[in-house]
């Protein structure tokens, strides 16, 4: 993938992100708008990583660390560039700045629904906990 540049994200391209999660990405999430894209990048500006290929927006993946878990969030591989090594460098990049962090695993959250996404997630060595379930309470 000697093509394809991995960066930080900025938070001039705010908009793009949000444009390219409605197009690649399964599901919205409740801080997809640009407050909460902002609030995450000047919290933390390296955890949202974005993949490029040739100038073009490719990938995403937030690697969020809260100095206890390594979550991540927001894997997203434009529809044109899957199957090419995009999500498992997008994984890589965010499994290494987890090390570096002092992370010992990394969580996601796959929609049961997403069987792609899943596929994806397995094949860079995720596996499901099935005696874990998400409770959610909305705070806006």
């Amino acid at each position: 993938m000697s093509d394809l540049l991995l960066r930080a994200a900025r938070v001039d391209e705010i908009s793009e992100l949000l444009a390219f999660w409605a197009r690649a990405a399964e599901g919205t999430s409740i801080s997809d708008d640009e407050a909460g894209v902002a609030r995450l990048l000047a919290r933390d500006p390296g955890a949202l990583i974005v993949a490029e290929r040739g100038g073009a927006l490719v990938g995403t993946v937030i690697a969020g660390w809260d100095g206890w878990r390594a979550s991540l969030y927001r894997l997203a591989v434009a529809p044109e560039a899957r199957r090419q090594g995009v999500s498992k460098a997008l994984l890589a990049a965010a499994e290494e700045r987890f090390v570096a962090l002092g992370g010992r695993r990394g969580d996601a959250m796959v929609l049961t629904a997403n069987e792609q996404g899943q596929h994806a997630w397995a094949a860079a060595g995720y596996r499901p906990e099935e005696q874990w379930r998400r409770w959610t309470k909305p705070l806006a």
